[in-house]
């Protein structure tokens, strides 16, 4: 497959949302397999994507094939406020028939590097591989008002070039751990899903869409599938300053 870049603007968040939840039905519809590896982001956005996952495809997705996987994590408890697998918890897996076997979830309240690897090699013991290194078939990803990406942040660019498949992060205000995969992981995936709204990331946008020398220092600007497909989900307000 030839890699691949589209940009699809939508009114409201509500709308990206519900394109994004019938893309991953259609993935699955379209090639139709014992298994389906996805892995999912954090964020106000998805919420409402696993909203919209639980109330309009609860009966239409064959959850007991799709195993679920995260491009990142706070290093938190599972209990806390800020876990990105809380909230799919709490907005999906409760309210969908999923087997547990089938959530892998980074461990938060773990030594952060032992996670890392524990989880790397959790990733590379259930995904196929293609160029050495694991295929995921959908990663969703969201875009922070600094141009981060996963738990890449501006000042940590040198994670799409670790080897390692995942790392420990800090966010460079709060220096909180993050447990992230890497960037040439990210750009494996057969297809990557980027949403993103609200008028707080229109710059950032703008400087991915149409000016490349000052998006290099953005890492979603570094989002390049290798040989998958790129769709770009955002609504009016995040793309009013693309030109």
């Amino acid at each position: 497959m030839e890699p691949s870049t589209e940009v699809r603007i939508y009114p409201k968040p509500k709308k990206a949302c519900k394109k994004v939840a019938q893309e991953i039905r259609k993935y699955i519809s379209e090639w139709p397999k014992p298994r389906y590896d996805i892995a999912l982001s954090g964020g106000s956005t998805p919420k409402k994507l696993f909203k919209v996952l639980s109330k309009k495809h609860r009966e239409t997705i064959p959850w007991d094939k799709i195993h679920f996987w995260w491009g990142d994590e706070r290093c938190v408890s599972p209990e806390s406020d800020e876990s990105n697998y809380k909230m799919a918890k709490d907005n999906l897996f409760l309210k969908i028939s999923i087997p547990e076997r089938n959530v892998h979830r980074i461990k938060g309240e773990n030594q952060p590097e032992t996670e890392a690897e524990r989880y790397a090699a959790e990733i590379r013991n259930n995904l196929k591989n293609k160029n050495r290194l694991p295929v995921f078939d959908i990663i969703i990803l969201g875009l922070g008002e600094d141009g981060h990406t996963a738990s890449i942040f501006p000042d940590q660019l040198h994670l799409f070039h670790e080897e390692k498949l995942c790392a420990v992060a800090s966010h460079p205000d709060t220096g909180q751990q993050r447990i992230t995969l890497t960037g040439k992981v990210l750009n494996n995936a057969k297809r990557i899903y980027f949403l993103v709204t609200g008028e707080s990331k229109a710059a950032r946008i703008s400087e991915i869409m149409n000016n490349d020398d000052a998006a290099k220092s953005l890492p979603a600007y570094h989002i390049e599938p290798v040989s998958g497909v790129l769709v770009w989900f955002i609504d009016e307000p995040a793309a009013s300053k693309i030109s």
